[in-house]
């Protein structure tokens, strides 16, 4: 499966499209159904006390938020894939940033919207995937290593050889 069979580009700007729209919720339609939804109720955050409708309106502007830097992350992959020869690694870097946006951005936005706290048990998954397709992507996009191409040009015989 080649980096072509999977356009990492086009999920992406659909994603990124779509972190808007959770960005724009976020910042003019949720803050009053959490309001509503856990007035009264506090979390502790770095030892002080917060409204719970607060701290869950920033987890999931923080899902938005990761949600758009890993759709432009697709983006850059979908081109790498464009002339990069090791496209096995830039699939391994678009599985890992979409599967990390479901799971560390899903994660947060249904823990948010639910009040269900156990799936923050599921942004680490998430995270860790996020890491992987960063280095995975790294690789992929290295000029260096067995499948590079070499740039140089031919070798021109020196002045001595005459």
């Amino acid at each position: 499966m080649s980096c072509c069979s999977i356009n990492w580009s086009t999920i992406g700007a659909a994603l990124g499209g779509l972190a808007v729209i959770l960005g724009a919720f976020a910042a003019h339609g949720i803050d009053g159904y959490f309001a509503e939804k856990y007035a009264g109720q506090v979390k502790t955050v770095t030892g002080v006390e917060v409204p719970t409708a607060q701290k869950y309106l920033n987890d999931f502007k923080t899902g938005a938020q990761y949600q758009m830097f890993h759709s432009i992350a697709l983006l850059l992959v979908g081109f790498a894939g464009l002339t990069s020869q090791k496209k096995k690694l830039l699939n391994l870097a678009g599985w890992c940033f979409l599967l990390g946006i479901f799971f560390f951005s899903g994660s947060l936005y249904v823990l948010t919207l639910s009040g269900q706290t156990f799936w923050g048990a599921i942004a680490p998954i998430g995270g860790t995937l996020f890491i992987v397709g960063w280095f995975s992507f790294a690789a992929g996009i290295c000029s260096c290593g067995g499948n590079s191409i070499d740039v140089t040009g031919p070798e021109t015989p020196s002045s001595t050889d005459a």
